[in-house]
């Protein structure tokens, strides 16, 4: 009989959106014919074109940067070196009007340095949101990918405009790179105003996903830029699951035109409260921005993307990763570090096979990973992991399982507790006689997994289990500890029942069972309290 659902704090209930990260592009015959037909006619030529601009502009923009100081590179440019700038803002707009970007439509200004230091612009979707604010002068500096300043011709202009680099990978370096911005948003307006895509990641504007708190560390104002594609074929997103680089690149060079919409909303000036709180702030100018761009917020970050190349790395779909990682790290205290250890343990949990298109766990699996017979009591634990009612279990209701089912009960007191049900003559040690005649009695174990799980219990091979190989264990696979939390519960509900149904237990060793029960019902009162009240989340 499958466990009733309990309600859900809609603090932890899954997103509307369940993948920013993929794009998916479909083509209707006369699109295809299109795409050949400007393949091999107009879209070579306005490649060659861009590339020749490039060229033309490059020795200026070199000239430009050479022959620097360390320390005239941590000062804005000054004097004969700015002369370059008037001039790769109009071949920025030459290359953009050859790459078919014809029409570009601005609505309202953007706001000087000195009243706004930092633009923080939304979606962030593709390569081309960065090249587009090189069409317009002054030159802002972007917040950009150490890597990014190593591609041939464009690292140069990225050079040339002042960029923040950070390695996302380094924690030293995006501490840095707060600092840069610090310093840059409170010199009043001597540096060039910093273009920050706070998602941090590229996405298919589907929503708004967790805004990075870089940009609102210094406390100054800034000015939220929205960009939108309204093209009927989206040739411009570029995220973690679709079509490449180049493959974008060249499908839009293949288009008639392409059109791009920029939105300077007012400039956003913190409160004393927002100033103190980072977070806040970032959340507010995200809800300002979801209300112009008429879309979700969600709390997936970067660190969703990480997880989604964990999940192919173990062979897994990508998308078993998406977690909403920012939402569950502050609500459970996970840290990426654990993020990525439970999702090798997943995988564990499913096996070498996943269906196609399907990487959740089901109650079969769940049972087989556990060496334990189907039962109730181990269909309403798994029911409490099942937080939608699928009948699977996903990664993102697996993390949350643990943290607040099967975790809160594998303490020391039930684990001291389930040791002593086995080591019935309080011997301190469990024999594989004793650990077989238990589990048949409780659950209808047969021997071949009773003997299996003993040996995984017993690490050195001396054929006994020691209260700290079962505690080291139980921390393995926490699960167990709920599982007999539960079937404990279900014991004495059906004690306090008339005869009657008793399909769910062996009465060959309920006396065990029965003992156990007398003696752990005090101790384990304050649990179940705990345990009744994290279960609606």
């Amino acid at each position: 009989m499958k466990r009733n659902q309990m309600p859900r704090q809609k603090s932890l209930v899954g997103p509307d959106i369940q993948n920013p990260f993929v794009h998916k592009m479909h083509f209707t015959f006369l699109d295809k014919l299109q795409v050949v037909l400007m393949s091999i006619t107009i879209a070579p030529i306005r490649l060659i074109l861009v590339i020749l601009l490039l060229l033309m502009v490059w020795p200026i923009v070199t000239l430009a940067v050479a022959f620097r100081s360390e320390e005239d590179k941590t000062k804005p440019l000054s004097g004969w070196r700015t002369f370059a700038g008037r001039p790769l803002v109009v071949v920025g707009r030459m290359m953009f009007w050859l790459m078919g970007f014809v029409w570009v439509r601005t609505t309202n200004a953007r706001a000087p340095a000195s009243e706004a230091p930092l633009l923080v612009v939304a979606h962030h979707t593709s390569f081309f949101d960065i090249l587009l604010f090189f069409t317009e002068f002054p030159l802002a500096s972007p917040v950009s990918r150490l890597e990014n300043a190593g591609v041939p011709l464009i690292g140069t202009l990225i050079e040339f405009s002042q960029p923040v680099l950070v390695k996302r990978e380094d924690p030293n370096s995006r501490v840095n790179t707060i600092k840069e911005i610090q310093r840059r948003g409170q010199s009043g307006g001597q540096w060039p105003q910093i273009i920050i895509f706070p998602e941090g990641t590229c996405t298919n504007r589907t929503c708004l996903i967790s805004f990075k708190q870089g940009a609102f560390y210094p406390g100054v104002p800034v000015q939220p830029v929205c960009v939108k594609y309204p093209n009927r074929l989206d040739t411009i997103t570029w995220t973690w699951e679709g079509p490449g680089a180049f493959t974008q690149l060249w499908l839009t060079l293949c288009q008639f035109y392409t059109r791009i919409e920029i939105e300077y909303l007012p400039v956003y000036t913190p409160s004393e409260e927002e100033k103190a709180d980072p977070k806040l702030f970032a959340n507010n100018v995200r809800t300002l921005m979801a209300e112009s761009l008429k879309c979700p917020v969600t709390d997936h970050t970067y660190d969703d993307c990480r997880l989604m190349t964990t999940a192919q790395k173990l062979k897994l779909p990508a998308h078993a990763g998406l977690v909403e990682f920012e939402k569950l790290h502050s609500k459970l205290g996970v840290n990426f570090d654990k993020m990525q250890d439970l999702l090798v343990k997943f995988k564990d949990i499913k096996g070498a096979v996943w269906r196609k298109g399907s990487a959740n766990i089901t109650f079969e699996e769940f049972s087989r990973y556990l060496l334990l017979p189907k039962s109730d009591a181990l269909q309403q634990v798994f029911d409490l992991y099942d937080r939608d009612g699928s009948g699977t279990i996903d990664f993102r209701e697996y993390v949350i399982g643990l943290s607040l089912i099967s975790e809160p009960a594998n303490n020391d007191e039930t684990i001291q507790l389930a040791f002593q049900l086995f080591d019935t003559e309080n011997k301190g040690h469990i024999t594989p006689e004793e650990l077989q005649h238990i589990l048949t009695g409780a659950f209808n174990i047969s021997d071949t997994d009773a003997e299996r799980l003993f040996e995984e219990v017993d690490v050195t091979g001396d054929g006994k289990i020691t209260i700290d190989e079962f505690k080291t264990y139980a921390e393995k696979k926490p699960e167990y500890a709920k599982v007999f939390i539960t079937y404990q519960e279900l014991k004495q509900q059906q004690e306090q029942q008339p005869l009657g149904r008793k399909e769910c237990f062996s009465s060959d060793h309920s006396g065990e069972f029965d003992q156990w029960s007398m003696q752990g019902s005090s101790e384990l009162a304050t649990f179940h309290q705990r345990r009744k009240s994290s279960e609606g989340l």
